[in-house]
């Protein structure tokens, strides 16, 4: 089904695999070495177009067009003005799928998006009103364009199906083009993905996407690497079909993604009117990829991803035969991801040897595509979904699919059925709607499945859990009135219904300054709009005290800082930051409070160890041997450890909440994602990895960490810098901290406090 080649490979003419340059030699008549070929990916094409450095090995990208959605752009936009933001200088899309229904009350979600119209008025962008397209949507029916590329602030930004390099990164990095700045990378590995064969009846784009991710995620194979679609088996996908695969490439880790294109994307660009933007895309003659995984399209079946990861998959068939050893090894990994905070089970769902699920939902970026709902139309057609728990809805991914949806008649066979139909929106991706009872189970054709991502809490001792599966499968197990049931199961004569794209809704309704700036706009400050807090400078020396110990194979963003209804004070960066793992590790907030009453005495010139008296017997042990160090030349501030944290959403909230506590530095065993590790660099914080192994550190929840000339290695871009632990009533330990490649820009960053402080001199 799925297989990974262990070395690097060429591809010749798109289509044929060679692993040895001899034999490439051969079948060419011509010498082909590695370092050309890698130039004749689609992806270095792409990215030496958009590179303003003049050398390959050290990128600096500028992006054509930039999208954010609601729980990001207010940030974005409040670091941009404090860094001196003028106008958008490209074109900046504002949407607002993740409205999150104030859990809180009042007036803080409209708020934000008056925040967000009158930025658009003022500074040049547009602005797409709530409920019209989910984020991506949006994209790929108005921003995407044959070799073109697009920066956004949601993890999931991916539109290499349509020919669009595009990644998904923190807020600064949007910042940074916003500013006239550049996106600074090494060059990326180029993976290829070469589909061959096609889908058997049933099979839809998300187990496609799941069975890619199951085989690449655990062992990092495309980690930072760009995803190159290729192969015959291209060809015999549907736009939609694609679109789906694509969107769900960031559950590898990878950076991003790009395909060949032909005709079928084509009139995916004529049916949108945008037929100028289509653009073929193919490797060249002979190109050299870091590796490549095979997929055979015939012979993937309906799959699914058990809680509480994307790449916990099965094949549903292998679900149903082995549910009672399945369900098990769920509830042990939930030891794991749950850290024993609440009884779980899913024993109990087995219901007369079956498996039942109680609600199902098809919805955003992933799973709201026509083709995706119109299958699920025709599965559901005629059947009923009960009146027992199970409960099924739909969220078109955009207001132009929902007409379309009407007209051909497909709401009106869902709705018959007994599903609702809702407007589009991404809170059942985040956690904030549709949120299932406790205990309950929820199959979904959305992006993730993180522990408390569907809404539940487990401080307040809920929990319920979320499996993905695609639409078409999430169809037949509602006509099986939420017994677990693939979609190949059930004999069904899809329509294959043409999409009919209007525009007018758009029009109509959203706001497009086409480029043009207005400064006379007076922007809407809502109360709960709040500016950064002040930040300072990285100091000559770091006392770091740890207040969180973190030993899961990997932490999720989700995790660092929950979605859902905390995104009610997005806006809010202290606000916020109250929510700052609590579902992880509740007593975090309050021990970095702690902390960092010591940093806010030194900025007063007051003695720290007057506020934290805990400080005076570690002052005691780190003048023993610097005696130099006082309150003139010291920082006082927090750290985590964790084994691999970053997996999940681009929200630079992960990093920032913790910055605006008083952290001033990660240390973990590797960063899951390089989104993750740039927005604690944009925040000012030091990404330190060390290789002790996790089980056997050196250093524990609440000990201190002291890391003299500090500031003096960052500038001297030393690779190891030496630290001790300076436990209670323990021996001066030291310690080898890295901080991993940086470009000088930034290093200086961590110098000056923040990107903010960057850029304001």
């Amino acid at each position: 089904m799925v297989k990974l080649y262990d070395k690097g490979v060429y591809l010749l003419n798109g289509t044929e695999i060679v692993e040895d340059v001899n034999e490439v030699r051969t079948k060419t008549g011509r010498e082909v070495s590695q370092a050309e070929a890698a130039k004749e990916t689609m992806a270095y094409r792409i990215l030496a177009d958009h590179n303003t450095s003049g050398n390959m090995e050290r990128l600096q990208i500028k992006f054509d067009k930039l999208t954010s959605h609601d729980i990001t752009f207010v940030g974005i936009i409040q670091t941009a003005r404090a860094s001196g933001l003028e106008r958008f200088p490209i074109p900046y899309v504002l949407t607002n799928c993740h409205n999150s229904l104030c859990a809180v009350g009042g007036t803080i979600n409209e708020d934000d998006h008056m925040f967000g119209l009158t930025c658009a008025k003022k500074y040049g962008g547009v602005y797409v009103p709530p409920h019209q397209a989910v984020i991506h949507q949006y994209a790929r029916e108005m921003l995407a364009g044959g070799g073109k590329m697009i920066l956004g602030s949601d993890s999931h930004t991916r539109y290499g199906a349509l020919g669009t390099m595009a990644m998904g990164e923190g807020g600064p990095e949007l910042v940074k083009q916003l500013l006239n700045k550049t996106y600074d990378i090494k060059m990326p590995g180029v993976v290829a993905i070469y589909l061959d064969g096609e889908p058997v009846k049933g099979v839809g784009p998300q187990d496609v996407a799941l069975a890619i991710i199951g085989a690449t995620f655990g062992n990092g194979y495309v980690n930072n690497k760009v995803m190159e679609f290729v192969g015959p088996g291209v060809k015999s996908l549907s736009a939609d079909f694609r679109i789906g695969v694509d969107v769900m490439t960031t559950e590898t880790t990878c950076l991003s993604s790009i395909w060949t294109t032909d005709e079928t994307i084509r009139e995916f660009y004529e049916t949108h009117g945008r037929e100028a933007e289509y653009k073929e895309l193919n490797p060249g003659a002979a190109a050299y990829y870091d590796g490549l995984v095979y997929v055979n399209l015939s012979e993937i079946r309906p799959m699914i991803a058990m809680p509480f990861h994307p790449s916990n998959v099965y094949t549903i068939d292998e679900v149903n035969a082995n549910l009672k050893d399945v369900l098990h090894d769920v509830e042990e990994k939930a030891k794991v991801s749950l850290d024993g905070a609440v009884d779980y089970t899913l024993q109990d769902k087995i219901v007369d040897g079956r498996l039942y699920v109680e609600q199902g939902i098809i919805a955003g970026c992933a799973g709201g595509g026509f083709e995706n709902i119109c299958a699920a139309a025709d599965i559901i057609r005629g059947r009923y979904i009960g009146a027992d728990e199970f409960t099924f809805s739909v969220y078109p991914a955009s207001t132009p699919i929902y007409m379309e949806l009407v007209k051909n008649g497909a709401v009106a066979d869902l709705m018959q059925a007994g599903t609702i139909v809702k407007t589009a929106f991404c809170g059942p991706c985040f956690g904030a709607g549709d949120t299932p009872a406790n205990n309950a189970f929820s199959v979904r054709h959305s992006t993730r499945n993180f522990p408390n991502r569907e809404g539940s809490k487990l401080q307040s001792g809920q929990i319920a859990s979320v499996a993905l599966m695609d639409a078409r499968s999430i169809a037949a197990t509602a006509a099986n009135k939420g017994f677990l049931t693939p979609a190949t199961a059930m004999d069904v004569e899809y329509q294959g219904r043409k999409y009919h794209f209007d525009r007018k809704i758009y029009a109509n309704r959203v706001f497009d300054s086409k480029g043009e700036a207005d400064p006379s706009v007076e922007i809407k400050f809502g109360p709960n709009i709040k500016d950064w807090p002040k930040m300072a400078a990285l100091p000559e020396n770091l006392l770091l005290k740890v207040v969180s110990e973190i030993h899961d194979p990997v932490t999720t963003t989700d995790e660092l800082i929950p979605s859902g209804e905390t995104s009610s004070y997005r806006s809010n960066p202290l606000g916020l930051a109250e929510f700052a793992l609590s579902r992880k590790d509740p007593a975090y907030v309050g021990r970095a409070k702690e902390v960092q009453k010591a940093e806010k005495a030194i900025e007063a010139g007051e003695c720290p160890a007057e506020v934290l008296e805990e400080l005076k017997p570690v002052m005691v042990k780190i003048h023993e041997t610097y005696p130099e160090i006082g309150s003139v030349n010291l920082g006082i501030g927090s750290t985590i450890f964790a084994v691999k944290p970053g997996d999940g959403s681009a929200r630079e909230q992960a990093a920032s909440c913790q910055k605006v506590l008083g952290g001033w530095a990660n240390i973990a065993n590797e960063y899951a994602t390089k989104r993750y590790r740039s927005n604690l660099i944009n925040w000012g914080m030091l990404p330190f990895t060390t290789e002790e192994d996790h089980e056997s550190l050196s250093f524990k929840n609440g000990d201190y960490i002291f890391v003299p000339k500090i500031r003096k290695a960052v500038e001297e871009k030393q690779a190891e810098i030496k630290a001790y632990v300076v436990g209670a009533g323990e021996a001066w330990k030291e310690i080898t901290l890295k901080t991993g490649d940086m470009t000088d820009a930034e290093r200086e960053i961590i110098l000056k406090g923040c990107l903010i402080n960057y850029y304001r001199g």
